[in-house]
């Protein structure tokens, strides 16, 4: 029988601080990095699994740390074992009780197990030859439900309801690929709007993203409100009322001091406002979101895990969840949080950008178009053109997600980029 040999790991990270790519209100000079992690196996057809954290710089060493300390009792785990119950697979690592005390589930641990039961689906799809999209959707409602750490949740949602709004949607299931696979899904992008840029560059690349097709762009905020007022007067001015721009404060603010913040940039309509405030803030949140409306208050990318979201949904603090592929528990608890979603009835539009992070939750947001929510509407998922090269099935950045076909997670790699971002030893790093 198959079974994982050995957990490979690498700190890689690329030098975006340079250029000032992924520059916000709270992270002025991060270089996007990833924990990235393969897992071997002595599967007959050479089958291997890659998987990885997203962080920006400093730190991604101890991440690569908790996913070889978590990683060590994955050697000689029998795959048919693991591939036949991958809700007890998930479950090995934010249930086991030495490493939950770190969290429990939250933090570096947190992000570790993610990575390796993102890396563990990977190899799944790849066994099965499907992209995992596809075999998610492919499962049934009772399989999906099985994945699920439904401890803590059901005050909230109980599994017999997730089977019957999954049932609910089952008969649809084969239009809706049908669509995806015609249309693709839709996606916004953030890339003209990282806060390092200038007023010229900003509109440069945002009057390109219109052009191609993009129908709503996002801009950071935070910096000095004047500044902001200024951007987002010039954005409207040049791109239009038909564009939907978005705003991104990366918890700058305490709760009055976003609400007056907003209530200054209302005038040029921002359609959502992202993380406002501290991401556990679950009442400033809600407080948020009633002073600024119709403003929207979107926010997810730093919830630590299903609970979080779930109290978020139950408080009403939040118009759009943002999910991460890489932040919480890999794909199960995303699973569980798409659920929560759709049972209270909120548009999901991903956290991506990143180091792959657009590769990952495609795939993601696809299942969930599927099999659980059934919608485009008001769904976008946040798209930028950075780092896809070093990918081997990279997204074509672009106004939607065309639905991947090529059999994983997209989660791997190229060798040579390993190799040359590989801190501190790469050739990058050491030029």
């Amino acid at each position: 029988m198959p079974r994982i040999t050995a957990v490979e790991t690498h700190d890689v990270r690329f030098p975006t601080s340079a250029e000032l790519a992924g520059s916000d209100a709270m992270h002025p000079d991060g270089d996007y990095s990833a924990a990235y992690l393969t897992l071997r196996t002595d599967h007959p057809d050479g089958h291997s699994g890659a998987g990885f954290t997203f962080t920006i710089g400093r730190g991604n060493d101890i991440c690569v740390a908790a996913i070889e300390a978590m990683g060590a009792t994955l050697v000689g785990l029998d795959l048919d074992e693991a591939f036949a119950d991958m809700g007890a697979f998930a479950r090995r690592f934010t249930h086991d009780s030495q490493f939950r005390w770190l969290g429990p589930e939250k933090g570096v641990v947190h992000l570790a197990a993610g990575a390796l039961i993102n890396a563990m689906w990977d190899l799944y799809a790849r066994v099965e030859g499907k992209p995992l999209w596809k075999l998610l959707a492919d499962l049934s409602p009772e399989q999906i439900v099985s994945l699920v750490d439904w401890r803590y949740l059901t005050d909230a949602l109980t599994p017999d309801e997730a089977l019957d709004m999954l049932r609910a949607k089952a008969s649809g299931r084969a239009e809706r690929e049908a669509d995806l696979r015609a249309t693709g899904f839709p996606a916004y992008t953030t890339s003209p709007g990282w806060l390092g840029y200038d007023d010229e560059k900003m509109i440069a690349l945002a009057t390109e993203a219109v052009a191609a097709g993009f129908t709503m762009i996002k801009l950071k905020v935070g910096g000095r409100i004047e500044d902001d007022i200024r951007r987002f007067a010039l954005a409207r001015e040049k791109l239009g009322d038909g564009i939907r721009l978005a705003s991104d404060a990366n918890q700058k603010w305490d709760v009055n001091e976003a609400i007056d913040w907003m209530t200054r940039l209302k005038p040029y309509d921002p359609y959502w406002i992202e993380e406002p405030t501290a991401p556990d803030d679950i009442l400033g949140h809600a407080a948020i979101r009633k002073a600024v409306a119709p403003i929207k208050v979107a926010t997810g990318e730093h919830a630590h895990n299903r609970i979080l979201f779930k109290q978020l949904l139950q408080a009403g603090s939040l118009d759009v969840l943002q999910i991460d592929a890489a932040r919480v528990a890999g794909v199960n608890e995303n699973i569980a949080i798409l659920l929560l979603a759709a049972k209270f009835g909120v548009p999901v539009c991903p956290h991506a950008g990143g180091v792959g992070l657009c590769e990952l939750v495609q795939h993601l947001s696809m299942f969930d178009y599927i099999a659980v929510s059934g919608s485009k509407s008001d769904r976008a998922i946040e798209s930028v053109p950075h780092l896809h090269e070093h990918f081997t099935d990279p997204i074509s950045y672009g106004p939607s997600y065309t639905a991947p076909t090529a059999p994983g997670f997209s989660a791997r790699m190229y060798p040579e980029s390993l190799r040359d971002y590989a801190y501190p030893d790469g050739a990058i790093w050491q030029s």
